[in-house]
């Protein structure tokens, strides 16, 4: 693709497509918003995932047209998003189908073991959860919920206003 020697030009290739393909994502970024990475939902998580494995795979092309495909597959991708993101704004049945619901896990210092079966969270990994959120008795924990992206929220204190338990379902 550049040089004679497969060894100088596999180091040129590696180099070189990488660097174009990470400018290529940063355009895309810059023209589409930082939400493109955001992982608010598993939409967005499958997008950082796919992003990763095209940069990868455009960096290992072996030929320009292999690469250019690589390229128009991740203006694709964020192109997909940005139309999801903002039908999901308009249509509530859409965006019920793409965005998974938040699960409350445990409410008022009290654990919720239907709530764990049915996400499939052990007991073990809620209370991590709780140690890394520095909750210090069940009895400070107003909540926990398990996010649409996997993340657990851990609300503790004195008072939590209703407001933050917006969609969240209770099971």
């Amino acid at each position: 693709m550049f040089f004679d020697g497969p060894f100088v030009d596999a180091l040129a290739k590696g180099s070189l497509l990488s660097g174009i393909g990470i400018a290529w994502i940063i355009l895309l970024v810059r023209i589409v918003g930082l939400r493109s990475f955001s992982k608010m939902t598993n939409f967005d998580f499958v997008m950082t995932v796919a992003m990763g494995s095209l940069l990868a795979g455009a960096s290992q092309s072996q030929q320009w047209t292999g690469f250019v495909q690589t390229a128009t597959a991740m203006a694709s991708l964020f192109a997909v998003q940005y139309g999801v993101s903002r039908l999901r704004r308009w249509s509530p049945r859409l965006d019920a189908l793409v965005q998974n619901t938040p699960v409350l896990l445990m409410k008022d210092g009290v654990i919720l073991h239907d709530a764990l079966r049915a996400t499939r969270v052990a007991e073990e990994d809620l209370i991590a959860k709780l140690r890394e959120a520095n909750a210090l008795d069940f009895a400070s924990v107003r909540a926990v919920v398990l996010e649409t992206t996997g993340n657990i929220s851990v609300l503790h204190g004195d008072h939590v206003d209703e407001a933050l338990f917006k969609g969240v379902a209770e099971t």
